[in-house]
């Protein structure tokens, strides 16, 4: 499950990214995640930094926790994370009602 849903991730990243950077987290008021050709070849990249938000799922993939990422890439802020992880989840999990 883990493998297919990170498929969707990556799928839903490569799709949404240019909604991704030019959507504005209100408490932020920065994208969450940029891309241009200077920086990794347009690799998109959490916003600010130049850690693609590939590392971030790998991280994930390979059971490591959003703690560990953050000591590895402290560029990167938790809201950064949780806002992208949100904005991702909202792409791809399709709702479901509960009766």
């Amino acid at each position: 499950m883990l493998v297919t849903f990170s498929a969707k991730i990556t799928h839903a990243i490569a799709i949404c990214s240019p909604v991704l950077v030019r959507r504005n987290l209100s408490a932020m008021k920065q994208p969450i995640v940029t891309t241009s050709p200077k920086i990794l070849g347009g690799t998109p990249v959490f916003a600010g930094t130049r850690v693609p938000v590939q590392t971030l799922l790998d991280y994930l993939e390979n059971g490591e926790s959003i703690d560990e990422f953050l000591e590895g890439f402290p560029t990167i802020k938790r809201a950064q994370v949780i806002a992208f992880l949100e904005e991702t989840k909202a792409r791809v999990v399709i709702p479901t009602s509960r009766h």
